[in-house]
Parts: structure tokens; C-alpha cells; sequence
């Protein structure tokens, strides 16, 4: 994760990381891979008030749905 996110970001020209996704439902592994990240000089961002599993996609449904 942590040599992917140093190659990207060079491409990219950021070091913002954003975890997503039902994987990250799962605290030590996401724990773990905040620390990582942060080590790095990464600046990460993570769900607080959407959950990161189906509810976040069907939020993400019904926002698109409401600006058509």
C-alpha cells in the first residue's frame, strides 16, 4: 500500500490518501495502514459520518439521483 501511494502521489503531485470500502471496516487493518501512511508524510482521510461499506454507495446513489 505504502509503495503505491509513494508512486502515485509523485504522478498525482498530492499526498492525500483517502480509505474507502468495506476492507476498511476491518479497525486494526485500518489502523495499521493510517500509521503506515502517516509515517510517510501522507495526510489521510477516512470515513466519520458515513459508514464505508454499502451505506456509503447508497448515499452516493441518492446524491447523484437528487442533482439529475
Amino acid at each position: 500500500m505504502r509503495q503505491l501511494c509513494l508512486s502515485m502521489s509523485g504522478d498525482a503531485g498530492t499526498n492525500k490518501v483517502v480509505l474507502s470500502g468495506g476492507v476498511f471496516q476491518n479497525r486494526l487493518l485500518l489502523n495499521k495502514t493510517v500509521a503506515l501512511l502517516e509515517r510517510s508524510n501522507f495526510e489521510v482521510y477516512t470515513h466519520r459520518q458515513v459508514p464505508c461499506n454499502d451505506g456509503g454507495i447508497s448515499l452516493g446513489q441518492a446524491v447523484i439521483a437528487s442533482s439529475v
